[in-house]
């Protein structure tokens, strides 16, 4: 499958990108939305044992302490520690997001990273081997843009660890930069021009 001559809109693919502050943020941001919060610890007041007083208050010599799972004690509990409900989400406005994935696709479209062909896959992941060896991409990390995520497509693609598909509408700066590659299905660009200019014109 050899690579389309479609002529790429040069309001996502042609911009200036005079600085990657954008990019950066919205590239921190996917990451922290990414993350979860599970981790746990147990404070004073929820770990086993500690309701005796080690010794009396006075006349030992020592310091005073009311329970062995005071945080400062060894298997007491943890002052500060995580509580499982941290929220680490980053809140990037929708405008701005679209300007970085079309930074992002800029600086790739200028390092001729960005290919477009006529996808024709029938379920079988030899015709997607098969794709990437027609566009040099066989040794390559490739982002596969669709504009749907056929049963096909993904029977073809699902056993390639290199390719990950995602529909036009969810691309985002961090897997536009970690490809090597970035490859448009023809009919995918309609739909991303919808999403990144259609509502500014």
């Amino acid at each position: 499958m050899a690579e389309s001559t479609v002529k790429l809109n040069k309001e996502i693919f042609d911009l200036k990108v005079e600085n990657h502050e954008l990019l950066k943020l919205a590239y921190d941001a996917y990451l922290a939305n990414s993350r979860s919060s599970h981790a746990k610890t147990l404070k004073r007041g929820e770990v086993r044992g500690g309701g005796k007083k080690p010794w009396k208050q006075k006349g030992t010599g020592r310091a005073r302490f009311g329970s062995t799972r005071n945080p400062i004690w060894r298997h007491g509990g943890v002052a500060f520690g995580r509580t499982g409900e941290e929220n680490f989400a980053k809140k990037v406005a929708k405008s701005s997001k679209k300007l970085a994935v079309r930074q992002a696709l800029s600086l790739k479209h200028a390092d001729k990273a960005v290919f477009t062909t006529d996808l024709k896959l029938t379920g079988k992941t030899k015709d997607a081997v098969q794709a990437l060896e027609g566009l040099k991409l066989a040794d390559k990390t490739v982002l596969l843009v669709v504009a749907e995520k056929t049963p096909e497509i993904l029977r073809s693609t699902n056993n390639l660890e290199n390719v990950k598909l995602v529909r036009s509408t969810y691309l985002n700066v961090f897997d536009i930069m970690n490809a090597d590659a970035v490859v448009f299905e023809t009919a995918a660009l309609k739909s991303l021009e919808a999403w990144l200019i259609g509502e500014e014109k």
